[in-house]
């Protein structure tokens, strides 16, 4: 038994390995079959969803224009970490973050989640950077 708490204890000590691009690709088109676009993720970058409240948002309503800057959040005022992968390295490495900053982020701005194609197309767009 305290061989294997051992064996635990020591995995959870060890950094988590960093996602590739194209093992994230993978993971939102497992069959391979969509290709991915970077203009498709511009225009949805840069396009007005009506909120609930009726208030007009984009993606750019927090994370900014410039995305080698850091962004803030329109209601809590938190400061945006850059997206942009040259400001900012750890950007779309960790698989748990971007699912998770998807699902929150495109249900706040664009009132639903997004299907895998529009997060293909976002990671194309935004690792251009």
């Amino acid at each position: 038994m305290k061989k294997y708490l051992l064996i635990i204890l020591l995995s959870l000590s060890l950094p988590a390995q960093a996602i590739t691009l194209d093992e994230l690709y993978k993971r939102y088109d497992p069959q391979g079959e969509s290709a991915f676009d970077a203009k498709r993720g511009e225009q949805f970058w840069h396009k007005k969803h009506t909120a609930e409240d009726g208030s007009i948002r984009q993606c750019t309503t927090c994370h900014g224009d410039d995305l080698s800057k850091p962004g803030e959040h329109i209601k809590t005022k938190k400061v945006i970490d850059p997206l942009a992968r040259s400001a900012n390295a750890k950007r779309f490495t960790k698989m748990k973050k971007i699912k998770k900053w998807f699902k929150r982020n495109c249900k706040w701005t664009v009132g639903r989640e997004c299907t895998n194609q529009e997060k293909g197309d976002l990671i194309k767009y935004l690792t251009q950077f």
